[in-house]
């Protein structure tokens, strides 16, 4: 039988017919598949709908059955609306949604309780809280270079924070922000075992960004940075006191790949606008995208962080605080041997390490090509100082020449590149609208090595690209998701803001083939995609009254026969359970101007019972899973009856499950 056509079992809409497909003899249209044909019910139904035997196939490959899982899952950056959305591998469906730095109401995130306003003033820039954010790049802690299913981090590029993500409840535990950038957007991966976050700035400033300095004197003045933030796994948090940053010169750095295996300890940061340009329209300048695009070459940052390390740790690397931040000038950074420079195509947008950690992949968008730069090249043109001249920073120029393997013409506008599990590389392209696959040193199926095999139109304008594992030491393949920037007449039209479009393409075979759309929210940037089957989730937390922020017993955790309203002068507390279907107290009777503080714990341990409580009027709606304890704080301000609720759908009585606060009028 055709590999095309083998189909497990198909469920019809009553759920009960299976059809083994090699049973019927070869008829109509699916004798194209290779001897089967369908009963005459499903092929009148592929008749109607115009599918070709492409579209049988890539349907029969991303479906899955009710009740069945999928076997990856993607966690894809939401950019401009603040969040990561997680999405099941090959059926494309949104699975979750995870706010990180913006509001989300369904999930009580930033919308009344303590601990996630708690987290939004973490973030907190110039002195102002942030309610929204531009998630970029997702990245999944790793343990040997593997991902581990235990973290994911994300940044906000519109305000230079980093989130962290708890798997166990795919929760944010930690919001942490840089204090000496605006920006940041080179932050794409961790190191090989999740000992720092890399964390680049993305346009140049003043150290700290809050001190002004005119554009006038932008080259003195302003600078970017790298800043590398220890995690550690035990907390589940950056241990921001032991981070420490190397200063970079005002070039905008943009994303940065990490050392892997022999490269381990080294990161590789791309730069654009070495010409140091700033913004001037009204003067008269040229528009910024002119100006930055003058030079034939930019800088690729080359960063030895883990000689840094050492260095700092044993005394012998001087530092200066700025803003409660350890930094090394790029003078120090020089002269301890731990900052280069290498040449790159202008407009650079990728700096991506092969598997084996041997190779860095970059692409100048205005270069037809991808420039491969070989780490064993580097290390040696490094030994023999084989350099050409200094950066007007005095950072040493590793020549080209002496660092470059291989440059592989792809087509218009490469971007990014990820890898396979059969040595594949996958670039994707901008203006070409395409996915191109490409040889590395060696053509798994006797190719020319470092030669452009295939290229599969993607629609329309792709970003970034993930594959299965594909920034990993070992990458899974199979699957392969482009992100692309614009649908145009890809889903249905829904007025002038159109989604974006996820397309998933199946690489397993000889062939890239598109087996999906999947129109997103929020533009995405990148995404990371790793087998549903590493991730060890919570059902229910491992016990009641846990604080959602620190998994730790709550202080205010109240058990059944404990509930009660406590007043101490103005301040009232209210010990509160929630099981289904009750509030236990069910009304709150305060004085206006008092100040209310409310303690509720989700008593339930059944699976998926988890309890809201909207508080009318108040702005206030709270999400408890089963075993959490919630604490929101608000001063009764307004006299009036006020209604609350369970807003989640827990049970046949759950109109029921509602109580009021009273507010008389204060004397």
């Amino acid at each position: 039988m055709h590999k095309n056509v083998k189909l497990l079992a198909l469920t019809a809409a009553a759920g009960i017919a299976v059809f083994a497909l090699a049973q019927w003899p070869v008829k109509g249209l699916f004798a194209q598949l290779g001897g089967s044909s369908l009963p005459a019910g499903l092929e009148a139904i592929v008749a109607s709908r115009e599918l070709s035997p492409d579209d049988v196939e890539a349907a029969l490959k991303t479906y899955v059955p009710p009740g069945s899982y999928d076997e990856f899952l993607l966690f894809a950056s939401g950019g401009q609306a603040g969040n990561i959305e997680v999405i099941g591998v090959p059926s494309m469906r949104l699975i979750k949604n995870i706010p990180v730095f913006s509001k989300d109401s369904w999930q009580g995130f930033g919308i009344g309780d303590d601990d996630t306003k708690r987290l939004f003033k973490q973030g907190a820039a110039a002195g102002q809280i942030q309610e929204w954010g531009d998630v970029h790049h997702p990245a999944l802690s790793l343990t040997n270079g593997q991902y581990d299913g235990q973290f994911l981090f994300a940044n906000d590029k519109a305000n230079a924070r980093i989130g962290v993500v708890d798997l166990r409840d795919f929760k944010v535990r930690q919001i942490i922000k840089n204090p000496l950038i605006a920006t940041n957007h080179c932050g794409a991966k961790m190191t090989e075992n999740s000992e720092y976050y890399v964390e680049g700035a993305q346009f140049g400033n003043p150290l700290p960004f809050t001190e002004f300095s005119p554009m006038s004197k932008y080259k003195e003045n302003y600078r970017g940075l790298a800043t590398f933030w220890p995690f550690d796994r035990a907390s589940g948090k950056f241990v921001t006191n032991r981070s420490f940053t190397i200063e970079l010169p005002p070039y905008y750095q943009d994303l940065g790949g990490m050392g892997k295996k022999i490269s381990h300890g080294w990161v590789f940061i791309n730069t654009f606008n070495a010409e140091m340009a700033t913004p001037g329209a009204l003067e008269g300048k040229p528009a910024m995208e002119v100006q930055v695009s003058q030079r034939e070459m930019d800088y690729l940052h080359v960063i030895h962080w883990k000689k840094a390390e050492e260095l700092l740790a044993s005394g012998k690397l001087p530092t200066r605080t700025i803003s409660g931040m350890k930094v090394v000038s790029i003078d120090q950074a020089v002269k301890a041997g731990i900052l280069y420079n290498i040449p790159e195509p202008k407009s650079p947008h990728g700096s991506d390490v092969t598997p084996d950690g041997r190779f860095i992949v970059v692409s100048g968008k205005l270069d037809p090509h991808v420039t491969v730069f070989s780490f064993d090249k580097i290390q040696k043109a490094i030994a023999s100082k084989s350099f050409d001249g200094k950066d007007p920073f005095g950072i040493p120029i590793i020549k080209f020449d002496a660092a470059v393997e291989a440059q592989v013409e792809l087509g218009l506008g490469p971007l990014h590149t990820e890898f396979d599990d059969k040595g594949y590389a996958y670039t994707s392209m901008f203006l070409d609208s395409s996915i191109n696959k490409w040889t590395l040193e060696k053509g798994p199926r006797g190719e020319k090595p470092w030669s452009l095999v295939e290229s599969l139109p993607v629609h329309y304008n792709t970003g970034h690209l993930t594959v299965a594992g594909g920034d990993t030491t070992q990458p899974y393949g199979k699957y392969l998701v482009s992100l692309n920037k614009w649908s145009l007449d890809r889903a249905l039209p829904v007025g002038p803001l159109h989604p974006q479009n996820l397309q998933l393409i199946d690489i397993s075979g000889e062939k890239m083939k598109l087996l999906a759309d999947a129109p997103v929210v929020g533009e995405p940037h990148y995404a990371v995609m790793a087998p549903a089957k590493i991730f060890k989730p919570w059902k229910v937390y491992p016990e009641v009254g846990l604080n959602g922020l620190t998994l730790k017993k709550s202080a205010t955790a109240t058990a059944p026969g404990q509930e009660r309203v406590a007043r101490n002068g103005k301040d009232v507390h209210v010990y509160m359970t929630a099981i289904r279907s009750r509030f236990v107290p069910d009304r709150i009777d305060v004085k206006q101007g008092d100040k209310v503080h409310l303690h509720i714990t989700n008593l339930d341990r059944a699976e998926d019972a988890t309890h809201g409580f909207a508080l009318s009027a108040h702005n206030i709606n709270l999400s408890m899973d089963p075993g959490l304890t919630v604490d929101v704080d608000f001063v009764a301000d307004r006299s009036g009856v006020f209604p609350f609720y369970c807003s989640e759908f827990c049970s046949a009585l759950h109109m029921e499950m509602m109580g009021y606060l009273t507010v008389a009028k204060g004397n």
